[in-house]
């Protein structure tokens, strides 16, 4: 039964200010391996059913934040939270009047330590997401899955469902097996440009060793309040290994990572360079500047200072404000509501540019 015959309609939409909506990070899970084998060949489908998921193992979220949701997103047809279209259109996308969702499924498939299963799981998550979320629902986009650990097999999924209109950017999880300045990812960046896609990157993954600098950490807040290290570590990465020279048509989207640290990242890093620019001639300008022109940042988490003047600083300081998108994490459990994201006071242009328009030009949302 589907779950819009077991709650009501949503007649009262909530109050935006009149602000046209542009949501960039919904999470949608599928809900099932019988879900899954509907898209996976026979024999990837015996590899799961025997096997399953392996990869490197990243951080769990508490048991009483199952899948990160919020304890009200379990849909009544019993569902997994986020697995029910018509529950998301009821909570979200009908609730606060989405004019657009760009959809990013995390089911783990660049982490698969056996890629060619990696890359027939990415080709699954891809057609379920055309299926059953972009062909019915026309507000929703979608991220393109990729087994972003071989970049012969992931340029082969852009190649293959890059054309269709539903997806809008190339996904990977912040923390790869390596930096993504590295060789190994250029082919999956080429392949991104040709299609006219911009390169998502999000919180999560487990990478090839401890999310610090200084080892493992012993708690789950640790982890998930030191992912923003990881964001760090791939910004300097693609600076300083000269990739937006090399690709100067890449755009790059940083998902759920935070921005609050970038000014003084930019900062330090232009330093860093003035002092040493010989060791990387292949950079023409300062770091600060590939970063003002290719890299793009998503709200949630909403760094929130106590004075609104503090956040218009920010702004300033970080000259972000078409680069900034607006997102809730729905249906996760830090979800940041369009109602009450934004700090009150800023300017009405600098608010509808990150509440929509720098979404709209970035993924040519028409």
């Amino acid at each position: 039964m589907k779950s819009s015959t077991l709650f009501k309609k949503n007649k009262n939409k909530l109050k935006t200010q009149n602000q046209k909506i542009i949501d960039c990070d919904i999470h949608n899970f599928i809900p099932s391996n019988e879900t899954l084998y509907k898209y996976l060949p026979q024999r990837w489908r015996e590899h799961h059913q025997m096997f399953g998921l392996r990869g490197h193992l990243g951080s769990f979220y508490p048991r009483a934040l199952m899948n990160a949701a919020r304890h009200d997103s379990w849909p009544p047809s019993g569902l997994p939270a986020g697995s029910d279209l018509d529950f998301m259109k009821y909570q979200l996308l009908d609730l606060y009047d989405i004019e657009f969702g760009v959809l990013n499924c995390l089911f783990g498939v660049g982490g698969q330590l056996n890629l060619e299963y990696g890359a027939a799981l990415a080709r699954a998550i891809n057609d379920w997401q055309i299926a059953e979320w972009l062909d019915p629902e026309p507000r929703l986009r979608a991220s393109l899955v990729i087994p972003y650990e071989d970049a012969e097999l992931a340029a082969e999924e852009i190649d293959r469902v890059g054309s269709h209109p539903g997806f809008v950017q190339v996904l990977f999880l912040v923390r790869t097996r390596e930096p993504l300045g590295r060789r190994k990812y250029h082919g999956i960046y080429e392949a991104a440009i040709k299609h006219n896609l911009p390169v998502g990157i999000h919180f999560g993954g487990a990478g090839g060793g401890p999310l610090t600098g200084a080892g493992w950490p012993s708690y789950y807040i640790e982890d998930h309040g030191g992912m923003p290290q990881a964001f760090q570590s791939q910004v300097i990465s693609l600076v300083f290994e000269g990739i937006f020279e090399k690709f100067p048509l890449l755009k790059v989207v940083l998902i759920e990572g935070g921005f609050g640290w970038m000014p003084s990242l930019m900062w330090r890093l232009d330093n860093c360079w003035k002092k040493l620019p010989q060791e990387v001639p292949a950079l023409k300008s300062t770091p600060s500047s590939y970063i003002r022109k290719h890299i793009w940042m998503s709200t949630q988490p909403m760094e929130e200072p106590s004075k609104p003047v503090y956040f218009k600083q920010l702004l300033e300081h970080l000259d972000a404000s078409d680069r900034l998108l607006f997102a809730t994490d729905y249906p996760h459990w830090d979800f940041d509501s369009p109602e009450a994201a934004l700090p009150a006071g800023l300017d009405d242009e600098v608010r509808k540019k990150i509440m929509s328009e720098n979404a709209r030009t970035l993924y040519d949302l028409n």
